[in-house]
């Protein structure tokens, strides 16, 4: 194999605290994989053997790279097509895999980020984000997933399946007095009616998507982060503090119904297959789960089939709802076996619940 020698290329996150994101060089050969760069200018060398989940990326118009190292998931992404088919031999010939990704709808991810918002009937929320209250802000950052919850196999996804279903962790959303009703026919309008109808409510009583629901103070998300376990699987959550407990008893009122579970996990999966290019069947298969939990609180889960035309295996959304005292914590997964996941998804439910059944319960 001769050494293959590439320009231009970017990297997230760095090799060392401060190191080199940008105009940086990638070398590879028979030893391994090369990043130089940085001034004064420094090769970080990898060999083949400590290089896992290899994949490469290719857009209309740029190329990303990425790579398991040390249990850290590295994304070098490239603005151009130069060299895609070299790099393409090089990592089909170490294992890995070779996609292509298709333009996400813009307008789309946006709503389907704010259909997340709405539980609590927070749409508007996500558009007017205004100064947040330290305390509690810092309380619900507190309670989301962090790579230190998970097994050494998981990693930060780069391009994750969930997400037109999870806001950014960047993304703080504020409460604001004001709600935008759905208009209908609109994206909005089919998930919201495909789960009332799902539940048996109407869209005037229902907390979830409808008229009834309250908004929380901030919402907030953690990462999505993906693992090449169970066939492949991805898991994040979205925390929200709530002004009073009352607001939450209300909610929660709703939630307790024998179907929610299912509902909700079916309403997701709208989402998350038309975020994706993906046609919607006329019946997605869906269930209930209640995750088994060993602290006093409240957990609501369902799953449900992602199988759709065009697609050759079948994935699992896992959707499951965590509430006690001011929060209400949804937990958003992707498996491709419920069978052999479904105790690793117990235990992300038990570890958000120990955190917002306990106010000194802090993520690390």
């Amino acid at each position: 194999m001769t050494t293959l020698r590439s320009e231009g290329w970017s990297v997230r996150p760095t090799f060392v605290p401060g190191g080199p994101t940008r105009d940086l060089s990638l070398w590879c050969d028979e030893a391994g994989l090369t990043q130089i760069g940085g001034d004064p200018v420094v090769a970080w060398q990898t060999p083949w053997l400590e290089i896992g989940a290899l994949q490469l990326v290719r857009t209309s118009r740029a190329m990303a790279l990425l790579a398991t190292i040390d249990a850290v998931r590295y994304c070098w992404r490239r603005g151009s097509l130069e060299d895609f088919e070299a790099w393409r031999a090089v990592v089909l010939t170490h294992g890995g895999t070779v996609t292509r990704q298709r333009p996400r709808a813009g307008v789309l991810a946006v709503v389907a980020m704010v259909l997340l918002a709405s539980f609590g009937g927070a749409i508007a929320a996500w558009f007017n984000r205004g100064s947040a209250k330290s305390a509690e802000l810092v309380g619900a950052r507190a309670v989301n997933l962090t790579l230190a919850d998970l097994p050494s196999s998981w990693y930060v996804s780069p391009n994750p399946l969930l997400a037109n279903l999870v806001p950014p962790s960047s993304q703080v959303i504020v409460a604001t007095p004001t709600t935008l009703a759905p208009k209908a026919g609109s994206f909005f309008d089919k998930v919201a009616t495909t789960f009332q109808s799902c539940l048996g409510v109407s869209a005037r009583a229902d907390r979830v998507y409808g008229a009834a629901g309250q908004q929380p103070d901030f919402q907030v998300s953690s990462n999505v982060f993906a693992t090449t376990d169970f066939g492949g699987a991805e898991v994040a959550s979205t925390t929200q503090y709530y002004a009073t407990t009352t607001m939450v008893r209300r909610d929660r009122a709703e939630m307790s119904r024998t179907n929610f579970g299912s509902c909700l996990a079916t309403s997701s999966a709208v989402i998350v297959l038309t975020g994706n290019h993906l046609r919607v069947p006329s019946h997605v298969a869906a269930s209930n789960w209640r995750p088994v939990t060993f602290l006093h609180g409240f957990a609501r889960g369902g799953v449900a089939s992602l199988a759709a035309p065009g697609v050759a295996s079948s994935l699992q959304l896992v959707m499951a709802v965590v509430v006690s005292g001011h929060y209400e914590v949804t937990v958003s997964g992707v498996t491709s076996s419920w069978t052999k996941s479904e105790s690793f998804f117990n235990g992300v439910v038990n570890t958000v619940l120990a955190r917002v059944s306990s106010t000194s319960a802090t993520a690390v």
